[in-house]
């Protein structure tokens, strides 16, 4: 069984050299599709253009514009002088920040009495306001100023000071928590799409009959498919790995050799529902077509891109189905929380279930005779 097994598994990559046209496809194209999706998925806004009236013009309001423009967030393009110019390029779209500092502003602050800073946002687009929101108030915060016109007025005592502790991820960027995610989420479109075409491609090629007439078992056949792509795998997840810490300088806190066992769990799944979409295409195209409609709710229902908690009761149900949701888990918890098995072997085991149940419809879907 061993030599068999091994002529089988060398056979494979064989053919996998000779493919000139998929070695790209397998090594290449993940980091190209890391590097793309890495900025696609990002959610941090940033460059909002914004305009300032200052009338206090004192070295407390300098340095408060001063944050604003050093946070890195806002491009400063417009200094007016009233009230209404300021309104009217936010009604024109012209920014979507605006800034208004009143007179006495710095006088206030001495005096230990509350100052107020007007911001106006840009509401259209829900997004971005959002975030400008979100810096603006941070950035004021950080000055202990409260905003706008509820802010707490208590007679004789300074403004209130907020102390306020990011865990795992203190910059709040997008891009520590989207690329762990973009990676589980390319192995996805390698693992699936190369192996739900792998036993069509033999019996369109006709090369499935010397396969069938070979001393072997079933899920002898169907593993010597598998283990060469979870060896890919094992090289997609440590390119990710690189080009995510090297490249976009997301912190690995936790441990690789676990990230990289963990992961195994999910490939071998995606590799099973390959093989399970192989043995029930006709042709090629039927078994890329099954894999597009799996891969689509993988990216819309895991948490890839839209939080499972503001999904719809049902929706969030159903999402237990979809393995990429665990593989999301067990990705950034290694990434951004530097977590271990004790805190992640539940999604581990899931993962794992549902790979063994895959495997085996494919073994027992697997006819090994031509139909």
């Amino acid at each position: 069984m061993r030599r068999t097994l091994f002529y089988l598994i060398k056979k494979e990559f064989i053919q996998l050299i000779r493919d000139r046209r998929l070695l790209p496809l397998l090594f290449i194209m993940p980091i190209v599709q890391l590097l793309v999706y890495g900025y696609i998925f990002s959610t941090d806004v940033k460059h909002l253009s914004t305009a300032v009236r200052d009338l206090d013009r004192s070295q407390a309001s300098r340095e408060l514009v001063s944050s604003f423009r050093s946070a890195g967030y806002f491009q400063i393009h417009h200094y007016v002088e009233s009230e209404r110019e300021l309104a009217r390029l936010v009604e024109r779209g012209e920014v979507q920040i605006a800034i208004n500092i009143p007179s006495g502003f710095s006088r206030r602050i001495n005096q230990g009495r509350v100052s107020e800073v007007q911001i106006l946002v840009d509401g259209s687009d829900s997004n971005v306001a959002s975030a400008g929101l979100a810096y603006s108030s941070r950035i004021i915060a950080s000055k202990a100023l409260p905003v706008g016109r509820h802010a707490p007025r208590i007679k004789g005592l300074p403004a209130v000071e907020e102390r306020i502790r990011v865990l795992y991820n203190p910059d709040l960027k997008s891009l520590n928590y989207m690329i762990p995610a973009v990676i589980g989420f390319l192995l996805v479109l390698t693992t699936l799409i190369l192996t739900a075409a792998a036993l069509v491609r033999e019996r369109e090629r006709g090369t499935l009959e010397q396969l069938i007439v070979m001393p072997i078992r079933r899920y002898e056949l169907i593993l010597g498919k598998i283990l060469p792509f979870i060896l890919i795998g094992l090289i997609n997840i440590i390119l990710g790995v690189v080009v995510g810490t090297l490249w976009f300088n997301v912190p690995l806190r936790g441990s690789v050799v676990l990230l990289l066992v963990l992961t195994m769990a999910f490939v071998f799944t995606n590799l099973g529902l390959g093989l399970f979409i192989s043995t029930v295409s006709k042709t090629q195209q039927q078994a890329m077509t099954s894999a597009y409609f799996i891969m689509l709710p993988s990216m819309l229902l895991s948490g890839l891109i839209y939080p499972i908690e503001s999904m719809p009761r049902v929706i969030q149900y159903v999402t237990y189905l979809i393995p990429l949701r665990y593989m999301l888990t067990i990705a950034r918890g290694i990434f951004l929380k530097g977590a271990g098995f004790r805190e992640l072997w539940q999604d581990t085991l899931i993962l794992t279930v549902y790979g063994l149940v895959i495997f085996i419809l494919s073994v027992l879907r697997f006819q090994k005779k031509l139909t």
